[in-house]
């Protein structure tokens, strides 16, 4: 979706190649802040403002090299995730972000359910319908925030970026360079747990 702060790329992206310095403000403005967020969302808060910044470096030095498959927008986040990755794996994390942690695993969990395909333990009912309206609340948010946390960084970043920064899956895939089906088992097992997380509050409230 095109940013109402910025000029179309057609006419932005010659003006960044000239060095064009209040064009470059503008783009800072607008896209500083989603970049931290991605960047966030794969590798926490500790170093994320600094992979922004690493990123801003790259951003300039490909640019005359963009071939514009994409927006402007999605290319410069994709160059955020990329590099948050690389940084993700020089900080020798845990978490592997190009191995899809579980995919060939069944998305829902059997335990939950009967041998008739019943709930053993029906869920509580939610104050919300989705997990977009829960996610605008605030009663839940510091629940929530634990969830997404503790997620694996390939799967917060997908829950992040769908559920929280409202981008279309396609978008998703380019910044993350995931297929669409990982993408969308990603999202779902990202939201699950969040659920669970809420579900598991809300218990302990009744």
């Amino acid at each position: 979706m095109p940013n109402p702060q910025l000029p179309d790329d057609e006419d932005l992206i010659p003006k960044l190649l000239e060095k064009d310095e209040a064009a470059y403000r503008a783009v800072v403005k607008a896209y500083h802040g989603i970049m931290v967020y991605v960047a966030k969302s794969i590798v926490g808060d500790a170093i994320a403002d600094e992979v922004a910044q690493e990123s801003w470096v790259s951003v300039m030095r490909a640019l005359p090299k963009f071939e514009r498959r994409s927006s402007l927008k999605t290319w410069i986040l994709r160059i955020v995730s990329n590099t948050a990755k690389s940084r993700l794996r020089h900080e020798s994390r845990t978490v592997n972000v190009d191995d899809f942690e579980g995919l060939g695993e069944p998305m829902v969990n059997s335990a939950k359910f009967n041998d008739k395909g019943h709930w053993t333990s029906p869920p509580s009912v939610w104050h919300g319908d989705s997990p977009e309206s829960l996610l605008a609340g605030t009663q839940l948010q510091t629940v929530i925030d634990k969830a997404l946390n503790d997620l694996p960084p390939i799967q917060r970043s997908v829950v992040t970026l769908r559920d929280i920064q409202g981008l279309d899956m396609d978008a998703i895939c380019k910044i993350l360079d995931v297929s669409e089906s990982n993408a969308r088992v990603l999202l779902h097992r990202g939201r699950s747990q969040v659920r669970e997380s809420i579900d598991e509050y809300q218990k302990a409230l009744d």
